[in-house]
C-alpha cells in the first residue's frame, strides 16, 4: 500500500475516535497506521510488511501508550456512579436473600435483598453497596434503624 493510503487509515481512525468514543482504541490504531505511513514513506514497500509493522507497533501501543493516556486523561475509571445510599424501587416481591428487579435512576437494576424481611413490588428501597449490576438492598425503615444502631 503506498504511504499516502496509511494515512487515510490512519486519518480515519483518529476520526473515528473522535466521532465514537471508543477510550481511544482506534486513536492508537489511527497512531500506529501513521507510524506505518512514516516507514512506507522511507522505503518500507512490502505490503505484508507494513501489515506486519502495523499489527505490531498496534499491540506496542496499546499495551505501552493506552492506559498512560487513559489514565492521564482521567478516563480509567470505572462509569457507574456511586449509589450507596441512593433510593430504588422494587418491581417484583423479593424474599431476603433472595434477587429480583428494582429501578434506579429509571433504570431496571437487579435486586439483592439483604434485609429480614420480604419486599414486596413498589417498596421504597436503600442501596446498601453495588457488586457489579447487582444493587445490594435494604427497605427504607431496616436501613434507617440499621444506621440507628450502627452509630450508638
Amino acid at each position: 500500500m503506498p504511504w499516502w493510503g496509511w494515512i487515510v487509515i490512519g486519518v480515519m481512525l483518529l476520526g473515528s475516535e473522535i466521532i465514537v468514543t471508543t477510550d481511544f482504541y482506534l486513536a492508537i490504531l489511527g497512531a500506529a497506521a501513521l507510524s506505518v505511513a512514516f516507514a512506507a514513506g522511507l522505503g518500507l514497500e512490502t505490503p505484508w510488511m507494513q501489515w506486519a509493522l502495523f499489527g505490531a507497533l498496534s499491540i506496542v501501543y496499546l499495551l505501552g501508550l493506552r492506559k498512560r493516556l487513559a489514565s492521564r486523561l482521567g478516563l480509567d475509571g470505572p462509569d457507574i456512579p456511586l449509589l450507596e445510599g441512593d433510593v430504588a424501587v422494587v418491581q417484583e416481591d423479593i424474599a431476603p436473600g433472595q434477587t429480583g428487579a428494582a429501578e434506579l435512576h429509571g433504570s431496571r437494576w437487579t435486586a439483592l435483598n439483604k434485609g429480614h424481611s420480604p419486599l414486596s413490588a413498589g417498596t421504597r428501597v436503600r442501596v446498601e453497596r453495588t457488586d457489579g449490576l447487582t444493587i445490594h438492598v435494604r427497605s427504607d425503615e431496616e436501613a434507617r434503624a440499621r444506621r440507628k444502631r450502627d452509630r450508638n
